[in-house]
């Protein structure tokens, strides 16, 4: 396993100087930056096609800083929706970012993914990455607590990448954090031919606002129903996704807060193939329906369904959904969430 490798990404109007953090196992090759604790490459061989960048992302630093699109960005307080951008605990209202009509998307500002984050290298066992630490203060983006986290990319021998994400707080707050990574098997072009195969029963129901109404949808005999793989663009001008222009859905995980493998997703042309494990109790997949021409790698101008999510996480308003499991870490409690994509090719 090689070492981690730093080098200059970028300075910000600040003066602020950023990193760029590779690791390589021989085979497979991340990057990250500490710009956002943004994950901004991960290259993967083919045995048809050579190597690709499966990840959507600007070719450049200062596009990197322009990008509103969230590719590789870092989520958080609370990934996903917050209805009403407010929630109430132990007593008191919370009042967050209305940047979705009247909901909170993604926890409004600041987002954690402009931020500066502290970054080494770090080794376990099993694997070679990349740590990233911060804390958020009492109050950012209306959450409370001062919040310490720490965010590990680590890569394995084996050509797994796990993402894992741990906070302890000091006041009582919803955690929910994920990686908004894009990805693109094929490196380029639409991910409307990849096939997904999900161990999922149901999803969560949504309404016009795409806020979870506290219903169960099952799957079987929906557009939902990957038990068996299917074109993520077989069904995508499915009547039941026409409001989210395609799949932008929180499939629910029967894990038990253990990590298991939920998905795979392939790419017929180039033979890659992701799978997907986790500890979350679900996952938003997001099929890049709103990007319209955002500035991507290579001159590529990224349009609908360039990409795929896979956003590992807590169940979207569940601040505000008690049936819903709990979001909520606590003092002495500490909030450890897993996620890893496995490549083969």
């Amino acid at each position: 396993m090689e070492s981690v490798k730093k080098r200059k990404f970028g300075v910000l109007s600040d003066g602020t100087k950023v990193n760029l953090y590779t690791v390589s196992n021989g085979e497979l090759t991340f990057s990250a930056s500490d710009y956002g604790a943004t994950l901004t490459s991960i290259i993967v061989p083919s045995k048809k096609h050579g190597k690709a960048d499966v990840l959507l992302f600007p070719s450049t630093f200062d596009g990197a800083v322009r990008c509103n699109s969230w590719f590789g960005a870092l989520v958080g307080r609370f990934a996903n929706r917050i209805s009403g951008a407010s929630f109430s605990l132990d007593g008191s209202k919370y009042t967050l970012t209305a940047n979705e009509g009247s909901n909170c998307l993604h926890s409004g500002y600041p987002k954690y993914c402009k931020m500066m984050w502290e970054a080494d290298a770090v080794e376990t066992p099993n694997a070679v990455g990349i740590r990233f630490k911060r804390t958020s203060p009492d109050g950012e983006q209306g959450f409370p607590g001062n919040v310490q986290f720490e965010v590990l990319y680590l890569l394995s021998a084996h050509n797994e990448l796990t993402m894992r994400y741990r906070a302890e707080t000091d006041q009582a707050t919803p955690i929910n954090i994920t990686n908004h990574a894009y990805f693109n098997l094929a490196g380029s072009g639409t991910i409307l031919n990849h096939t997904a195969q999900i161990a999922s029963d149901s999803v969560l129901e949504i309404d016009d606002c795409t806020i979870p109404t506290g219903q169960y949808i099952t799957v079987a005999g929906t557009p939902f129903d990957f038990k068996e793989p299917h074109q993520i663009g077989e069904r995508i001008s499915d009547a039941a996704l026409q409001k989210t222009r395609g799949y932008d859905h929180c499939f629910v995980l029967d894990n038990k807060g253990k990590v298991r493998k939920f998905a795979v997703f392939t790419d017929p042309v180039s033979g890659r193939t992701m799978s997907c494990a986790t500890n979350q109790p679900g996952f938003q997949l997001y099929t890049g329906n709103f990007l319209d021409n955002a500035e991507g790698r290579d001159g590529q101008l990224y349009g609908a369904y360039s990409g795929f999510c896979v956003e590992t996480q807590q169940f979207p308003d569940a601040p505000n959904k008690p049936d819903f499991p709990s979001c909520i870490v606590r003092p002495g409690e500490s909030y450890d969430a897993i996620t890893t994509f496995s490549f083969t090719w």
